[in-house]
């Protein structure tokens, strides 16, 4: 059974920095693509970046390039999101999500083709 497992949120201030943790289990950690989602109240889920299964390319939602970098660690099954300079409209509830097809050439954006998700981590930006 895959399990997903999300941590590392917080409140923090405009400007600062965040890490955002992501254990997988259950299965072979390196041989899927794995991404991070945000959601709001009352909207729907919105892509935030992905990696591919080979940790060889990286994929960011134009809202967030060039402040949040999405990482890997397959000794201990861990992906990270490194958030920096966050902003009060980066504030969300953030998930962890990974695929169920292996090896799949370039990591989807929309939600419903990831097959496992994490319960979600609260991060709040204040200004």
């Amino acid at each position: 059974q895959v399990q997903v497992v999300e941590s590392g949120g917080g409140l923090v201030q405009a400007g600062d920095s965040l890490r955002l943790s992501c254990t997988i289990s259950g299965r072979t950690f390196s041989n899927y693509n794995t991404a991070w989602f945000r959601q709001t109240p009352g909207k729907e889920r919105e892509f935030v970046a992905a990696i591919k299964w080979n940790g060889l390319a990286t994929y960011y939602a134009d809202s967030v390039k060039g402040r949040f970098a999405i990482s890997k660690e397959g000794a201990k099954k861990m992906v990270y999101l490194e958030m920096n300079n966050l902003k009060p409209e980066d504030t969300a509830v953030y998930y962890c999500a990974t695929e169920s097809s292996r090896q799949r050439n370039n990591p989807p954006r929309a939600p419903q083709d990831y097959a496992y998700w994490g319960q979600g981590t609260q991060v709040t930006v204040s200004s």
